[in-house]
């Protein structure tokens, strides 16, 4: 009678059961194999010629063939830098109308709030008159309510996204401008102003419609945008302190004609802000914030062509 021959040799490719985890059983002097690498029970024979192999894999168990893929809980498309709510809500044509409908719905009662109180400066209180009744302290109050509600809106965001308070500090913003706007243009003769309107709606028409037809994105760099911020100002006190001196015509022009154009791209980049689709764009709740740059561009707008228009 043939000798038996050993078990057959570990599968190497079983990750379970790595041949190194169990030797090959040797055989002994009786011929036949010790069952799974156990000693010999008592010095009897394993009976039915085998034993039991003591490592083999039972039956029926069918191990994967790839890793387990959790979906898109981990890695999926929604994670990213920003949380997957914002960018579902943000992302949704939906809500991005509904916030530009509101945003432009709140500029435009600005708007007509402003021009209604222009309107009241020009044709109403001289320059004369203006000067005598209001005085120079009414309007430095009103500039200081302008910058305080300004620096609350822009930095602050619990009053600038809490109902009410966030329509109360930007109704005192709006009439806070619009009272130094028309203070400002009652300086100036009604025809300059008049014009000076019309070139400021042609110009921010032009520019929102630009905004949504452009590949052009101005929200990708906002370093540009803070630098030509510190040219406007610097141009600006230098402006001012060498008109205290002299009036120098060509310098005054130059500062208007160098706002005008900062402003106007201030708009663009406010408005691809307010619009979405672009590298930066504002939080669905921030449609106060989105009003308050754009208006304060615009009304800017007005000022700098103003003292273009009206320089006589």
């Amino acid at each position: 009678m043939a000798q038996p021959s050993a078990p057959p040799p570990y599968d190497d490719k079983n990750p379970l059961y790595p041949p190194s985890a169990y030797p090959q059983p040797s055989h002994y002097a009786g011929g036949y194999p010790q069952p799974g690498g156990y000693p010999a029970p008592a010095g009897y024979a394993a009976p039915g010629g085998y034993g039991t192999p003591g490592g083999y894999p039972q039956p029926g168990m069918a191990m994967p063939t790839m890793p387990v893929r959790f979906g898109d809980t981990y890695g999926g498309e929604g994670m990213g830098g920003s949380s997957p709510i914002q960018s579902a809500d943000w992302d949704d044509r939906k809500v991005r109308h509904t916030f530009i409908r509101k945003v432009y719905a709140i500029i435009s009662v600005q708007l007509l709030v402003t021009v209604g109180i222009i309107a009241m400066f020009t044709f109403v209180v001289t320059p004369l008159t203006a000067t005598e009744s209001l005085g120079l302290s009414s309007l430095s109050l009103c500039s200081a309510v302008f910058l305080v509600t300004y620096l609350v809106l822009i930095c602050c965001q619990g009053p600038r996204r809490r109902f009410p308070w966030n329509i109360i500090l930007l109704t005192i913003f709006t009439l806070a401008m619009g009272f130094m706007t028309g203070t400002i243009a009652s300086m100036y003769r009604t025809n300059a102003v008049l014009i000076a309107m019309l070139i400021t709606a042609i110009v921010a028409i032009i520019v929102t419609i630009f905004c949504f037809q452009t590949k052009v994105d101005f929200t990708s760099c906002p370093g540009l945008f803070c630098v030509l911020g510190i040219v406007v100002m610097v141009t600006g006190i230098i402006t001012v302190i060498v008109l205290s001196f002299k009036y120098v015509p060509w310098l005054h022009m130059l500062y208007a004609a160098i706002g005008a154009i900062a402003f106007t791209l201030f708009l663009a980049y406010d408005t691809q802000l307010v619009l979405g689709n672009r590298k930066n764009t504002l939080s669905p709740e921030e449609y106060i914030y989105g009003a308050l740059t754009i208006y304060t561009d615009i009304v800017y707008i007005f000022t700098f062509l103003l003292q273009i228009v009206g320089r006589d």
